[in-house]
């Protein structure tokens, strides 16, 4: 009885005594009533009528509750493990499909490339209208604007841990903005001549590698912002440079009709794909994981190369995208079926696949082993400029330290934005 206060302690002997009482338990009621020392007078109207049994039932029914609420989470939590958008969520071969999980809109001019955060579920926007807008990807939400070009901005990249954006324009600047000092422009870095359309951080993030209207491509020191190196070798102007996942190629695109693949330490032109009837819009390396099927659609045995920058892809407005053989410079295949100019190429985590975005306002799903194009998006009401893949890590490690290899103990998240000349971007999810 310790437990019970005094108050509660005389609630629950007139309750007893009530319920004695109703139940006519005389010899009982006198002898409780007495052992208590309780003044107690029945009285049908009085709050003690009834009470013990109600305590009594509420009681059982909550335990009830209770057991039933415990068994129902037990099937949703199962539930929840094997739903769709879970399995989505984790799926190796899960493609965008219309409708778009979020539209954002804000822009005021068309928009030019979208960068996804490494770590966390933000979204970065450059656009014609000489701004970049933060957004938070998941939940669809705008989060700020960051000023400081005068003219329209190109291209974003993130650093690998997300503490640094870097953004370029036509008003002739690379900015630097720092994530985590409230997106401050702490470094502007100048030494182009045209306007620069593409800039991205080298693996490691020392430097930056930027391609311009001027023909050339410059990289650049992060911590000093000097000028370390003008590549040259273009003859009109380089739309995008791009840096192989080891950071030892750089592959360029270029108004030209050619791309070319560079040394990053020297300078020097490693080799010259030709094969495009019109300007290039785009290039991207293959990832590791892309080289079996590459070598399937190749009728190649699956030997050679094992590190990164083997082979590339191109997008032109010659409307095709093209497959190639790094070391041999060779096409090994053209990709047809876009009708318009294709701006965008993104190769799917699994690497069995290939995302292209084309001025015919669609999204194509390649597949790579065999060349043919298994889906098409109806992504946008104008021209696709710029696609992503999200960045950030989703482990899929077994239980238990279960032998899960390296490389398959986290992938990408399965999350693709799109934009372009409407103004709008598309966040596709599972």
């Amino acid at each position: 009885m310790a437990l019970l206060s005094d108050r509660q302690k005389e609630e629950l002997h007139k309750s007893m005594l009530e319920y004695l009482h109703t139940s006519n338990f005389t010899a009982a009621y006198n002898a409780l009533k007495e052992d208590t020392g309780v003044e107690y007078t029945p009285d049908p109207k009085a709050k003690y009528a009834g009470l013990l049994e109600k305590k009594w039932t509420s009681v059982i029914r909550l335990q009830k509750k209770i057991m039933d609420l415990e068994t129902r989470n037990a099937s949703l939590q199962e539930e929840l493990s094997i739903a769709p958008s879970k399995r989505a969520a984790m799926q190796a071969d899960w493609v965008p499909r219309a409708p778009a999980a979020h539209v954002l809109t804000g822009h005021r001019g068309h928009i030019t490339r979208v960068a996804f955060h490494p770590q966390y579920s933000i979204l970065a926007s450059a656009s014609e209208d000489a701004t970049v807008k933060i957004w938070d990807w998941e939940t669809g939400e705008f989060e700020r604007t960051l000023k400081g070009h005068h003219r329209a901005v190109h291209d974003v990249d993130f650093d690998h841990k997300g503490h640094l954006l870097v953004t370029c324009s036509s008003d002739l600047f690379i900015k630097i903005w720092d994530s985590e000092n409230e997106w401050k422009n702490t470094k502007t870095l100048s030494g182009h001549d045209h306007s620069v359309s593409s800039v991205r951080f080298m693996p490691g993030d020392q430097y930056i590698v930027s391609a311009s209207r001027d023909s050339t491509i410059r990289v650049f020191d992060v911590a000093s912002t000097h000028l370390v190196r003008t590549i040259a070798g273009h003859s009109e102007w380089v739309r995008c440079a791009v840096p192989s996942d080891d950071g030892r190629l750089l592959a360029s695109a270029s108004k030209d009709k050619t791309a070319k693949l560079w040394d990053p330490l020297t300078g020097e032109c490693k080799g010259e794909l030709r094969g495009h009837d019109n300007e290039l819009e785009a290039v991207c390396f293959a990832p590791v994981a892309a080289y079996a099927a590459i070598r399937e659609l190749a009728g190649l045995p699956n030997v050679g190369p094992k590190g990164p920058g083997a082979y590339v892809a191109t997008g032109s407005r010659d409307k095709t995208v093209k497959l190639w053989d790094v070391q041999s410079g060779q096409m090994i295949k053209n990709l047809a079926g876009h009708d318009n100019w294709v701006r965008a190429l993104v190769f799917h985590p699994s690497g069995k696949l290939l995302l292209s975005a084309a001025d015919d306002k669609t999204i194509r799903v390649w597949e790579l082993s065999t060349g043919r194009c298994m889906k098409t998006v109806e992504a946008h009401s104008h021209f696709v400029a710029t696609l992503a893949w999200g960045r950030q890590r989703v482990s899929t490690a077994k239980p238990n330290g279960a032998d899960a290899k390296a490389g398959e103990a986290e992938k990408l998240v399965n999350v693709v934005a799109s934009a372009g000349v409407d103004q709008i971007i598309k966040i596709w999810l599972p």
